[in-house]
């Protein structure tokens, strides 16, 4: 009894059965904020097995619709898609308005256009709320991890959005959206969580029954989201360990803030007499944090009683967890644990390996892991409001898109707009537009003024018409102003001899 209070503070950080910090958060007598969009389709749509609704795809972006072919089982049932054309700009976003506040997980499947005349496998990123957190590469529609991407993130302005990067090979095609929310206190792993952090989901297994599990969450409390499980029998093709499952109902499951189900400890790998030892290695992205999630229950015959079954967890050699005895940490079989490090990773492998120190066999039922990626400040609302403005005043040809955040996420900024981070504001500022020779037909509007933190404006080149605004010589530090070999109408505002910093006009 001594060593089990030794043990629980460990468990009630890191334990399914710490309902503690999500109790306040999730109410569960009523049901989570839920939308799913089959992308591209006209209509309303439910799939089987389990009746699952998908909205129409109406309102929320621009793109074009095409019928899809799925390259993966797991892909949803789902028949069109939304593609985004390169000519419709770099940049394309949904726009989902009205999301209640809150944590999110949101998952994204990817499809291929069912038409031999287009790009068969398209390469490009995606990101949410304007932090990029994963890029479709060469073959992803040839693996069936790679047909979908997740994240979990919080909600501050009751609206989501989510963009997609042409990178110039292939035309972006997206099969459906899943906006569903969990406990605001869902995957808490330490100092770095919070509203400044997205979790990417990098990998997802169940072990020992060797099959995908999607829908688990939806047979008990829905607060976990939908999340799907990778199944395994062995952790490696290499190895001899061996599969083991139970019936017998497992405790401490369906337990804020995480919602884990049974089902995912009703089975395991197990070590054997060969290869008491058990390990799980995967490619990683170098020098990022990941936050590693590891599933246990006691459910093998052979393991009755405390000391029989003790073993350490490394990850990447060094020591995450020692003397870990299931049964002693939760005070009976057939019992859920959970244990969660966050680890620094340098090199391009992130290897989890669990050695018996007493007994003969590691066990190990889950694995989770996930990119801890910080989430991207935003541009200054009004600045994005006022280049929103320019962009219709000023006629701005579709293949410019301006989709999105004008400055993140930082792989992908909009064409013809300077950024510049303000360390006082902890926003991004626009300090300059090049917008010389590109066809513009439109008129300057007056709101131009409110992008209060120009230096630069270059509009040379065009047939822009109208007036020069009198408002542009309130925008104190603008250095450089081209308006050159334009239709402009009227004479010189003298406003602009306010501008004590214009040192080109």
């Amino acid at each position: 009894m001594r060593k089990r209070f030794l043990l629980w503070p460990l468990l009630l950080a890191v334990s399914a059965s710490s309902a503690l910090l999500g109790v306040l958060a999730a109410d569960l007598s009523k049901e989570p904020f839920t939308i799913r969009i089959s992308c591209g389709s006209f209509d309303d749509v439910h799939t089987a097995p389990t009746n699952t609704l998908w909205y129409r795809d109406f309102g929320y972006t621009g793109g074009r619709f095409a019928n899809a072919t799925r390259p993966s089982f797991i892909v949803p049932p789902l028949k069109t898609l939304r593609y985004f054309p390169l000519s419709d700009g770099p940049e394309n976003c949904y726009y989902i308005n009205n999301v209640p506040n809150g944590h999110y997980q949101v998952r994204l499947f990817f499809a291929l256009v069912a038409d031999p005349n287009l790009d068969s496998e398209p390469i490009f990123d995606v990101s949410v709320e304007g932090t990029l957190f994963s890029s479709l590469l060469s073959g992803w529609s040839s693996d069936d991890e790679k047909t979908f991407a997740e994240a979990l993130v919080f909600v501050q302005h009751s609206s989501l959005s989510i963009c997609f990067h042409s990178t110039g090979h292939g035309d972006p095609s997206i099969l459906s959206i899943e906006v569903l929310q969990i406990d605001d206190n869902a995957y808490k792993f330490g100092s770095l969580w919070g509203k400044g952090t997205v979790l990417r989901t990098t990998k997802r297994l169940t072990c020992g029954s060797g099959k995908p599990a999607f829908d688990e969450d939806l047979n008990g409390i829905h607060w976990g989201g939908d999340r799907f499980w990778l199944g395994l029998k062995t952790l490696s093709s290499s190895s001899d360990d061996q599969p083991i499952s139970t019936e017998n109902v497992i405790a401490e499951t369906l337990l804020a803030p995480n919602f884990y189900p049974q089902s995912m400890y009703q089975s395991a790998i197990v070590g054997t007499d060969r290869q008491p030892t058990l390990s799980f290695e995967m490619d990683v992205t170098p020098n990022k944090n990941y936050s590693v999630w590891l599933h246990f229950a006691e459910i093998d015959n052979g393991i009755t009683a405390e000391e029989q079954r003790v073993f350490d967890v490394l990850i990447n050699g060094d020591t995450a967890f020692k003397d870990i005895d299931i049964i002693r940490m939760t005070g009976e079989r057939f019992t859920a644990l959970v244990l969660n490090k966050t680890v620094a990773v340098s090199g391009t492998t992130l290897k989890i390996t669990l050695q018996p120190v007493e007994g003969t066999h590691a066990i190990v039922s889950a694995i989770e892991v996930f990119d801890i990626i910080p989430a991207e400040m935003k541009t200054l609302t009004q600045e994005v409001t006022a280049l929103r403005t320019l962009k219709g005043s000023l006629g701005l040809p579709l293949r410019f898109g301006w989709n999105g955040d004008p400055c993140i996420p930082q792989q992908h900024p909009w064409s013809g707009v300077d950024c510049q981070f303000d360390n006082t504001k902890r926003q991004w500022v626009i300090d300059g537009l090049g917008l010389d020779n590109q066809g513009l037909r439109g008129v300057i509007p007056s709101d131009v003024s409110k992008l209060q933190h120009l230096q630069s404006i270059n509009f040379s080149g065009n047939s822009i018409k109208g007036n020069i605004p009198l408002s542009l010589g309130t925008i104190p530090g603008l250095r450089v102003l081209d308006l050159s070999f334009n239709e402009l109408n009227g004479s010189i505002p003298e406003s602009l001899g306010q501008l004590t910093s214009l040192q080109t006009l």
